[in-house]
């Protein structure tokens, strides 16, 4: 493998309206939308992404037969500080399943529940 091996994610949501919120309100950043890219009914709102620098770009999703939660797969979700961010899910109306611990020498992580049931990770080195 010669590239990092997430290119892109996407976290499926039942209120997208809600989800928005909760995600502008955590990370303090805003939305793009970014249409129906296949005209099935889908509504994408991206993250704010740089393409030349190191990490993945993703966008929330609204798909008929895709529900919220109960998936499989978790995103990390890179920080300066993973405590800071924690202490903004419960009051944008999710649910912290771990506080801050330590992860040894790859540093610290938080496990959240979003708005939608969807678990997310937090990663930061301090």
């Amino acid at each position: 493998m010669t590239k990092n091996p997430v290119g892109w994610f996407e976290i499926y949501v039942d209120d997208l309206k809600r989800a928005r919120n909760f995600y502008e309100s955590v990370f303090n950043t805003s939305f793009e939308s970014i249409g129906d890219p296949s005209n099935e009914q889908v509504e994408m709102l991206a993250f704010p992404a740089n393409y030349d620098v190191y990490g993945a770009a993703g966008a929330l999703v609204k798909m008929p037969g895709f529900k919220a939660g109960g998936n499989s797969t978790l995103i990390y979700f890179s920080c300066d500080d993973c405590a800071l961010e924690q202490s903004k899910i419960l009051s944008s109306g999710g649910v912290v399943q771990r506080p801050k611990m330590s992860i040894g020498k790859y540093g610290f992580i938080t496990l959240g529940i979003d708005t939608e049931g969807n678990t997310f990770g937090l990663h930061s080195l301090k």
